[in-house]
This record gives structure tokens, sequence and C-alpha cells, in this order.
């Protein structure tokens, strides 16, 4: 298993700079840039300009940039940002918080619902049940993060005024519950697809395991079914699931853009965004290497914890 995290970091490295230069080369590429704000002012002199660009190096050429950045990056200094002078490492440390606990929270509910779905479902198949769980898992992949979102805003906060419709706390702060309730809309949101894709994925596997020859001679030994479902089938079943689940995990944080930013869920999701909107270089970089880095370690620990708790794969 040391074997296998071995080589796995060592093929990251590589692939983390090819991810870096494609970024690095897409968002010098793409139309406008940081100083964008200040070419569309008729105020602000030619002059001025070009005293921004040397002040933040953007008059060096390309290659200089972007070995310059990633200098920087490898021990710690990601530069500051574009748009208020402040380190990039701070800004992305003060939003972690936020999404890492929409996440959090996302993937509890995700599993609170697809476990006991899938493992109905498999139970009771071609039954009432296990067709309306087929319903609800096809409408949940299928639903618009960002529609879907506005439409519980619209229900909950707006016609029914059960909960907030956005923000990680009320103006004047808040406690415990306080916290929850604005966090409850943004994480079933994030939820909802994650939970239907465990669900489909829990259902299928349940079904392959129950057909299983050791399932049957627990049947024939009069185990009760409960025991056989609970006991023998779902541990099984769970495995090729946990792969989802940490692969899910990082997938995430690049599905947290859009839900905070219907939520104004103050996270790294927010920040992309606003990010993005600046043209800042510094920040979007940040954000990108920290998700890219995220699925790529979370990848590895899916393998890892599918050989450890599988001894068919460690064998």
């Amino acid at each position: 298993m040391l074997t296998l995290a071995t080589r796995r970091l060592a093929q990251a490295v590589p692939l983390l700079l090819l991810i870096s230069v494609l970024v690095f080369a897409l968002l010098h590429a793409a139309p406008g840039g940081p100083l964008a704000i200040y070419l569309e002012n008729p105020n602000v002199r030619p002059e001025d300009i070009e005293r921004l660009k040397r002040s933040l190096g953007l008059d060096r050429p390309l290659p200089v940039q972007y070995l310059s950045w990633l200098k920087g990056f490898v021990v710690g200094d990601w530069g500051f940002s574009f748009a208020d002078g402040r380190p990039v490492l701070l800004r992305m440390a003060e939003r972690i918080p936020a999404t890492l606990e929409l996440i959090t929270a996302s993937l509890v509910i995700a599993f609170l619902a697809a476990v006991p779905a899938g493992v109905l479902a498999a139970a009771r198949r071609r039954s009432l049940f296990d067709r309306g769980v087929t319903v609800f898992t096809l409408a949940g992949i299928s639903l618009p993060t960002f529609w879907f979102g506005l439409l519980l805003q619209l229900l909950f906060a707006v016609s029914l005024g059960w909960l907030p419709s956005s923000g990680r706390t009320s103006i004047l702060g808040g406690d415990l519950a306080d916290r929850l309730r604005h966090l409850l809309l943004p994480a079933i949101v994030l939820a909802t697809v994650h939970a239907a894709v465990w669900t489909r994925y829990l259902r299928s596997s349940m079904l392959t395991v129950l057909a299983q020859r050791f399932i049957l001679s627990a049947h024939g030994r009069g185990v009760p079914a409960r025991q056989v479902m609970f006991r023998h089938a779902l541990g099984n079943a769970l495995l090729p699931v946990v792969t989802i689940v940490f692969l899910d995990a990082a997938i995430m944080v690049s599905g947290a853009v859009v839900t905070e930013s219907v939520f104004a869920w103050p996270g790294l999701g927010a920040l992309f965004t606003e990010a993005l909107a600046r043209r800042d270089y510094s920040v979007l970089m940040a954000f990108l290497m920290v998700t890219s880095t995220s699925v790529i370690v979370l990848n590895l620990a899916a393998d890892l914890s599918y050989r450890w708790l599988d001894p068919r794969v460690r064998a």
C-alpha cells in the first residue's frame, strides 16, 4: 500500500505541473485582464497603466511570470490579490472554513439519504418504493443546481419564511442554531445530486451482493433477513461506494461555486466567482490548483481505502 501511495504521489507532480501550465496559459489568453477596469476609465492615463503593469509584474514575458508564480506557490508565497492587494493565501484561508463546513454538511446529508434509500430500494426491488427512488435519483441528477437553489429559496425563505435565504449567519451574528438554519438550504442543494448518484450506486451494488452465494447460504441457514441485509450484504455493497464518496468530496469544491453564489455563502466558491469577474489571476490560479490537488489527493485516498477495506484487492 505504501508503494502504491509513493508511486501515485510521484505521478501527481508532473500532472499538477501540466495543469498549472494549462491554467496559467488559458487565464492569460482570455479577453480582458486584471487591469481591464482601469482601461475603461477615461481618467486613467496610459502611463498609469504601464506603471501598474510594472508594479504587478505583468510587463514581463509569460514564461518568466509563470516561473515566478510557480516558485512562490511551492514555498507558500501565493502572491497578492490584484483586487485588494491582500495576500492570496490569507484570502483563501479565510474562506476555507466556510467551504469545509458546507461540504461536510452536504456529505452527511447525502450519505444519510442515500444509504437507507439504496438499501430499501434493493430489498424491495420493482416495488412502488423502488420506482419512487428511481424517479428521485433521476430528478436529483437532472436538476440544475442554480435553478434548484432558487426554487428552495423561493419556497422556504420567501414564501414560508422558515429559513434564511442567504449568508452564513445573521447580520448581528448568531448562535449554533442560527448557523445551522443558514447552512441547511445550501447543504441540501449541494447534497442532492450526490445523494442521487450514491443511491443508484448502492442499489446496484446491493442487488449484486444479494445474488451471491454466501447471501443465499445465509438465508438457507435461517439467518434473519434483517441481519443478512445489514450485517452481511451492506458492508460488502458499500465498498465500491466508498470510492465515489471520496471523489465526490473533491468535486463538491467546484460544485460549491454555484451553490455559494446562489446563497451568498462566503466560501472558496464565492471567492472564485469574485476573482473571475475581476480577472484576479493570482486568486484564480490558487483556487484551481487547490481544487486540482484536492481531486488528486482524494482520488489516492479512495484507492487506498478501497484496498484497506477489501481483502480481495489487498491480496
